[in-house]
């Protein structure tokens, strides 16, 4: 059957956790066939990753946050003008449906979906419903979520509530069907370590003297790969050649994927995209929430896979290199528990997690030229009925 070609505008926030899902749900729509458009920010339309062919419109985005009086003011002017403009935009572009991933900069483009009485969907990455996406949760026809509880939802939305999973990057999901990296008593374990875009000092200052704590089997046995802010670098790698433990490190590496499907171990935060990344691959982690994540929602990300036995959490006044040193001592020690671990983090996965949003934006608001595809069927089928039921008398 032929595919009807429909339009769709995705918005979201300036930040790598609301874009990622974002970019995967574009590509996906495009390879069925649709045209695809982005509202985002200044920030977020530079953010590598976006697919070459995604249009990005820069909305202006208040943000509703503090207390002086006059930012909220200005905020609202923001939001109103970035409603309008994104009204005008639906205007040209006619889309079916508008997809908000959170983030300040995705709620204009919501709000004019509800004016324009343009059927909208959003998707929380995280285990805590976000303040847009708490905002927009009675305007909209439907909430995906990337995992089975989700705090701050209110009971009143249930029933419009789509488990789908947190989609991730091509590169990564490819790897699910691959096999744990082998890891054996005297083999090489092979740590990855980092924390988010912009690494995580705490990181840089626990990482490596927590490893080198390790007992010598293990200790002499490491290979550390770690992301570190560019402050701390020196720093970082003068710690490892003190202990005499093999690191390669850097800013931001661009072959992340690649670094993830080599790594037995993984120590890092609690964000949407990183949780869904070691879901969707099966690496064992050591997760430290960020403290300061708005809901304490990197806390909550780490429910599920830790309950599972995929990973291990440590909140960060009590990351301390010795409880790291423990902590990697009973994951890694022993190759079979390392490679349970790794099981229960891939089955707590969710791989159509982009196919299944896909379906679930596409069922709402038909185009009108699937409208009159529909009423055309339809009137075929009453004559075939009308010529099936004459010819029987």
């Amino acid at each position: 059957m032929s595919v009807v070609s429909r339009h769709f505008v995705l918005a979201a926030g300036g930040t790598g956790g609301h874009l990622v899902p974002a970019f995967a749900l574009a590509t996906e729509l495009e390879r069925r066939g649709h045209h695809v458009a982005l509202i985002t920010d200044e920030r977020g339309a530079a953010i590598p990753g976006k697919p070459a062919s995604l249009t990005a419109h820069v909305l202006p985005a208040g943000r509703l946050a503090g207390k002086n009086p006059l930012g909220w003011i200005k905020a609202l002017r923001s939001i109103l003008q970035g409603r309008s403009m994104a009204l005008r935009l639906f205007e040209s572009f006619e889309p079916s449906c508008v997809v908000g991933f959170g983030g300040y900069p995705a709620l204009p483009a919501l709000l004019a979906a509800s004016t324009a009485k343009i059927p909208s969907v959003i998707h929380e990455q995280n285990a805590v419903l976000g303040r847009v996406n708490r905002f927009l949760a009675r305007r909209v026809d439907a909430i995906a979520t990337a995992y089975s509880e989700v705090d701050r939802l209110a009971d009143k939305h249930a029933h419009k509530v789509h488990l789908v999973g947190n989609p991730v990057r091509d590169e990564v999901l490819k790897l699910r069907d691959q096999p744990f990296p082998a890891f054996t008593a005297d083999g090489l374990l092979r740590v990855l370590v980092t924390g988010g875009s912009q690494g995580a000092r705490v990181l840089s200052e626990v990482v490596p003297d927590g490893l080198a704590m390790l007992p010598p089997a293990l200790r002499t046995r490491l290979q550390v790969t770690q992301q570190c802010r560019t402050e701390d670098i020196d720093a970082v790698r003068s710690r490892y050649a003190g202990h005499d433990i093999p690191a390669e490190l850097g800013t931001y590496f661009e072959d992340m994927a690649a670094r993830l499907a080599d790594a037995h171990l993984f120590i890092g935060r609690a964000g949407a995209s990183t949780i869904a990344e070691l879901t969707a691959v099966g690496r064992p982690a050591i997760l430290v929430p960020l403290p300061i994540a708005t809901d304490d929602h990197q806390a909550a990300n780490t429910r599920d896979i830790t309950a599972a036995g995929g990973a291990r959490a440590i909140r960060q006044a009590k990351f301390t290199a010795v409880e790291l040193a423990k902590q990697v001592q009973a994951i890694a020690q022993n190759p079979d528990t390392l490679a349970t671990a790794a099981h229960a983090a891939w089955n707590c996965g969710y791989p159509n997690a982009v196919k299944d949003l896909a379906d679930l934006v596409e069922s709402f608001g038909g185009a009108p030229l699937m409208d009159v595809i529909s009423m055309a069927r339809s009137l075929s089928a009453q004559n075939d009925e009308a010529l099936a039921m004459g010819g029987g008398k």
